[in-house]
């Protein structure tokens, strides 16, 4: 047991003689590699010194693992440095097709190729980052499926009549783009529950009015399968009816996915597969099922029996994201022809379904040809790149060449946009491994073109030992009594074995006088709390982030805990480095948060804060607390420099004032004289701080004038005439106020004589109604007596 525990003291004496320089060294070192395949893992630029008498007295195996030049630099010949290199082998590699529409040789569609290599295989070391380019050529010529599904619920009647003859009108039109063309048929409305349709049997067989026969409702029919027979589509359409359903949404959803899974049954072929989904109304998706009491989430598997979907009523609506996988899977464009009414709601679906257009469709589908075509070449026109899921830690890069040289990276690497048949567009594409897979050292991953059948197959191969390691001697006995294996210069140690010669057991040294040498200054942390004593020194725990790492001879070093400034460690402008900041050039303080650069500290005249403070971390300190701003240019509590030398200024310039005063008081001002305004020195002109001044003396007259302070001597630049302002002249005064005061008198005089006949003519005009109005008596006079007495005799009969 002695002789043991003098070994582990002899190896607890190597690790610790080694801690400095460990923590010191580069990102290798500090990685504190056991084996050569550890090393490798490290980082891309680590090798490891495979030469047995590389090692000095004291130092750790870990020290074998260093970066290339300094490995070099140490003395290791670079034939015995392992450092391997990934590549990338091409395996399969046939030419994309050159291929002419009127060729009378007509290739099948597994003899055309559109992208190569078809096959490659990367060997991949951690951190080394493996690339290679892909081309890409669309094809003339190359054979189209197309499925057109659509809406036969009510509102969709006019619409039914227009695509009867859909089939021999398209022929003819996509002839002009390929002359393999075959057309399929199918159409949807809605499960068959309520409360979607009504379930009565009078509205299960007849769900429109009574005035119009319609077919029993469905989810979706398959009415023909792919065919290059148009007069066949024409005749099968023409025989559809339209059915009717309860809800505006319908069940479009149920159809794209059956149409999509059912290769088989639809006759789907290894080329360009379009599906065209054609609709005046919105869509149901998963969950909606719930109102019918559906709650088992839809398979993605076919279900078609005698070309009817059967479980409807069983599944729900698939989800959108369903439906985007399965379309990718199975390599199928779509185009979603729908009215004007919803097309905002179909380009947001767009936007999820890669390799998707919308189209708006007349209220009774008499465009729905030139739609077809305008999508067709919209979508044919871009490519797309996407892989299959990666292994986990690898991570891949994508830099597009596209037409007229055009360069995209990021996203935008993955596509081409505007290529026409013919064109040719190339990838470079960047594989990178952060580390080896937990299981097995072989994956594979696809890419292939969205909308595109054709893929390029990628297998990575993955460096996880060196080669030396093959050499190795199992139990040798140049690791202590055979406790590890001796390959690549170095002993790798049996599980529970540790040091340099796998000399200590991890249960046999965690002992207090080991322990002791994990202790700082002989404190009571083992470790600082944050790391194991293995054999008399400290092994310092791994965090969740790897990027966080202790280090240190007693773990009492980490890189980030350091003072913060903006939230960032280090304030961005730095990195932690054992709990201090080690800031970049021109940063400085605890948290790298004091910028040196003065730039943001000058004035417009080109002095720093104005010459009234000091730039402290990029900020004007002002040394007057008079003085604010960020360049100490404001000093709201100060008289204004120019009424503060107005006094001065006149009585030197111009002699105003009490001349034994001015001499005295403002002898401290160096006065120069201009002859006029434009002979003023200017702001831009100086690089010292300068004011100008317009004041007015006790005579109303102005004076210009410019204050400044250079070399610490006041002076000021006058201008010599002053500007008075000239005095009334009298004659046309009096002869306005006399013409006043006439045109006054005139006035009221004319006004007087204007109310005077208004008020004459008023009265006349009154008295003539007057005497209009006035009735004489023209009988006779009451008063008068007639001399003349007539007496009759009232015997008197008048004979």
């Amino acid at each position: 047991m002695m002789d043991v525990w003098l070994l582990c003291v002899g190896a607890l004496l190597v690790l610790v003689g080694d801690g400095s320089a460990q923590q010191e060294g580069s990102e290798c070192i500090k990685a504190n590699a056991q084996s050569c395949g550890e090393c490798i893992q490290v980082a891309e630029k680590c090798g490891w010194c495979t030469d047995e008498t590389f090692l000095n007295q004291g130092e750790s195996k870990t020290a074998r693992c260093d970066d290339m030049e300094s490995l070099k630099a140490r003395k290791c010949a670079t034939a015995t440095i392992e450092n391997p290199r990934g590549h990338v082998h091409i395996d399969k590699d046939k030419d994309v097709t050159n291929r002419k529409k009127d060729q009378t040789d007509k290739l099948k569609p597994e003899q055309i190729t559109q992208i190569q290599p078809q096959k490659l295989t990367l060997t991949l070391r951690s951190g080394e980052p493996q690339t290679f380019d892909l081309k890409f050529k669309r094809a003339e010529d190359y054979p189209i499926d197309l499925y057109y599904l659509m809406d036969l619920s009510f509102s969709m009647n006019d619409d039914l009549q227009n695509v009867k003859n859909l089939g021999t009108d398209l022929m003819k039109e996509m002839q002009e783009i390929t002359s393999d063309f075959r057309i399929g048929f199918g159409s949807f409305v809605e499960k068959t529950v309520m409360p979607y349709i009504s379930t009565t049997p009078a509205r299960l067989s007849n769900p429109c009015t009574s005035s119009y026969n319609c077919t029993s409702p469905f989810s979706y029919k398959n009415v023909l399968s792919l065919t290059d027979q148009g007069d066949e589509f024409n005749k099968l359409v023409s025989q559809q009816q339209i059915s009717g359903n309860l809800d505006s949404p319908e069940g479009g959803f149920d159809a794209i996915m059956q149409v999509a899974v059912c290769e088989d049954k639809i006759g789907w072929r290894n080329v360009t597969r379009l599906l065209v989904f054609s609709t005046d109304a919105g869509f149901h998706f998963a969950g909606d099922g719930k109102l019918g009491g559906i709650v088992l989430p839809n398979d993605g598997k076919c279900h078609l029996e005698n070309n009817m979907y059967t479980m409807s009523h069983y599944y729900d609506y698939p989800s959108i994201a369903h439906l985007v996988q399965k379309l990718s899977d199975h390599n199928i464009q779509t185009i979603f022809a729908v009215t004007e009414e919803f097309q905002p709601v179909y380009k947001e679906l767009k936007n999820l379904i890669p390799k998707s257009a919308v189209g708006t469709l007349s209220s009774n589908s008499s465009n729905v040809i030139k739609l077809i075509i305008d999508a067709y070449n919209s979508l044919s026109s871009e490519v797309i790149l996407e892989n299959s899921r990666l292994p986990e830690g690898v991570s891949i890069a994508y830099k597009s060449i596209c037409k007229n040289g055009v360069v995209g990276t990021g996203e935008g690497g993955r596509k081409c946009s505007n290529i026409s048949i013919g064109d040719e567009v190339s990838f470079q594409i960047s594989v990178e491994s952060q580390k080896c897979p937990s299981h097995g050292r072989v994956e594979t991953f696809k890419i292939k073109p969205l909308g595109f059948t054709e893929e390029v197959e990628v297998v990575l191969n993955f460096i996880c030992e060196c080669e030396c390691s093959k050499g190795g001697t199992a139990n040798s006995v140049k690791c202590h009594n055979g406790n590890g294996t001796f390959e690549c210069g170095a002993c790798k140690c049996n599980a529970g074995r540790i040091g340099r010669l796998c000399e200590c057991s991890k249960d046999e040294v965690r002992t207090e006088d080991l322990d002791a040498n994990c202790r700082k200054d002989n404190g009571t942390d083992i470790c600082s709390n944050n790391g194991d004593c293995v054999c008399g020194t400290c092994e310092c725990k791994k965090r969740e982030n790897t990027a966080e790492i202790y280090n240190g001879k007693y773990c009492e070093c980490d890189n980030f805990n350091c003072d913060r400034s903006n939230n960032k460690l280090c304030g961005g402008h730095g990195h932690c480095e054992c709990r201090v900041c080690v800031c970049e050039a021109n940063y400085t303080g605890s948290a790298c948060d004091c910028s040196l650069d003065t730039s943001t500290c000058l004035a417009k005249n080109g002095q720093i804060c104005n010459g009234r403070g000091t730039c402290e971390c990029g900020v004007c300190k002002c040394t007057n607390p008079k003085f604010q701003g960020s360049t100490c240019e404001v000093c709201p509590t100060c008289p204004g420099v120019c009424a503060e030398h107005k006094e001065c200024v006149q009585c030197r310039a111009f002699g105003d004032g009490d001349k034994r005063a001015c001499e005295q008081d403002c002898s401290y001002l160096t006065l120069v004289k201009v002859k006029g305004r434009d002979a003023l020195p200017q702001p831009t002109d100086q690089s010292f701080p300068l004011t100008h001044c317009k004041e007015r003396d006790s005579n109303d007259c102005w004076f210009y004038y410019t204050f400044a302070v250079r070399n610490d001597t006041p002076e000021a630049y006058v201008v010599e005439e002053l500007e008075c302002p000239a005095g009334p002249d009298i004659i046309p005064i009096v002869v306005g106020v006399v013409a006043g005061i006439v045109l006054i008198g005139l006035a009221l005089l004319l006004i007087w004589k204007l109310l005077m006949i208004i008020h004459d003519r008023r009265e006349f005009a009154k008295f003539e109604k007057e005497k209009m109005n006035a009735k004489w008596d023209t009988g006779e006079n009451p008063i008068y007596k007639s001399a003349v007495t007539t007496v009759v005799n009232p015997k008197y009969e008048g004979k």
